[in-house]
């Protein structure tokens, strides 16, 4: 794999497993890009600890290449990553389209200093081997970071065979498993053990439905006729762009967990208790509708984001969609982190 240009403990980092926010995009009331609070953003995941942030993804908006904003969001997170901590990042860049279009992000990911690429395949039709091309072809780029994608935001079903077709490219550092089915997440895991790889492809979830549950659970596979068992080593998330530092603590101590000992009940009403949390955000109800604006309005109510403004002037909350954030903020106070944001929001804000 080509992963010389990765500081080791960068890799080693996202090897290990931890937590990824899906980077927003802040804008102002005029849906410009607001420098100062998309800095912000930037400077809060680092602060919360997280082990890299994905950036041009579905949370940051596919729009933004329609807006001439891809490079200068891309390259903005980057410097922070850089500048604001001490402690190397794993840095991850959306890219989409064809094949033409997702290359070329990719290198402009490349230039900007990105460790790998989540490729997605929204929209993309094709055999299973014509899609493993096209992805082969971006793994020249940059590593890459499979993305099965819910059907409900675009994305394609997948077949097994797909996955361990993709699994066998050289070039590829991990999947982010997002197809909020439990079915389709189990055939991603058996194609890794499949084309043995499962030492050198990271599994994260991107299931926000199901994310507790997903790093608690050994998965036991067959392989020529002996048992092998995986685990998702973390979460990449638009979850997980808000409630950041929460996220890194629960983390934290789900890591610490021994592997043998039975799982406490408590994991689990904590898993209940986060996929009732993701069912506000994300605006489940309706389908979807508000599930970037739902992250927004989090991220509003913290003070981080000015509004909860989308590109699309279309895009906004669902229909009852911030009184169920109402309600599972007082329902579970100890998962939101608006303290640590309340304590260091102005130095965030700072020039």
């Amino acid at each position: 794999m080509m992963t010389d240009h990765i500081p080791s403990a960068a890799l080693a980092a996202f090897q290990a497993g931890g937590v990824i926010p899906a980077h927003p995009l802040a804008l102002t009331a005029e849906r410009k890009l607001d420098e100062a609070r998309q800095i912000a953003l930037s400077r809060y995941y680092l602060d919360a600890g997280v082990t890299g942030m994905a950036v041009g993804v579905h949370t940051t908006q596919f729009e933004i290449r329609d807006h001439g904003l891809f490079r200068p969001v891309l390259e903005m997170a980057a410097e922070q990553a850089r500048e604001w901590s001490d402690t190397p990042r794993f840095m991850i860049a959306g890219a989409v389209g064809d094949t033409a279009q997702a290359v070329r992000e990719a290198q402009v990911a490349r230039d900007l200093g990105y460790h790998a690429v989540l490729l997605s395949l929204a929209g993309r039709e094709g055999t299973d081997a014509e899609l493993i091309a096209h992805c082969r072809e971006v793994s020249q780029v940059l590593p890459l970071i499979g993305f099965y994608l819910q059907t409900s935001m675009g994305g394609p079903v997948l077949s097994e065979a797909f996955w361990r077709g993709f699994a066998e490219i050289d070039n590829v550092v991990g999947i982010k498993m997002a197809p909020f089915d439990r079915y389709r997440t189990i055939d991603v895991v058996r194609a890794v053990v499949a084309a043995g790889r499962e030492e050198e492809i990271t599994l994260y979830t991107g299931n926000d439905d199901h994310i507790v549950a997903d790093l608690l659970t050994p998965f036991e596979v067959m392989r020529g006729g002996k048992p092998v068992t995986v685990r998702i080593k973390g979460g990449l998330l638009g979850h997980w762009a808000v409630w950041t530092r929460a996220a890194v603590l629960m983390m934290e101590r789900l890591k610490a967990l021994d592997p043998a000992a039975p799982i406490d009940p408590a994991w689990l009403a904590l898993d209940a208790r986060t996929t009732d949390a993701n069912s506000a955000f994300f605006d489940a109800a309706n389908g979807y509708q508000g599930v970037i604006a739902g992250i927004h309005e989090v991220l509003h109510r913290q003070g981080l984001l000015a509004g909860t403004w989308c590109l699309n002037p279309a895009e906004a909350m669902g229909p009852g969609q911030g009184e169920k954030i109402s309600r599972v903020y007082a329902d579970y106070p100890d998962l939101n982190d608006d303290a640590f944001i309340r304590e260091n929001l102005p130095r965030w804000l700072s020039p």
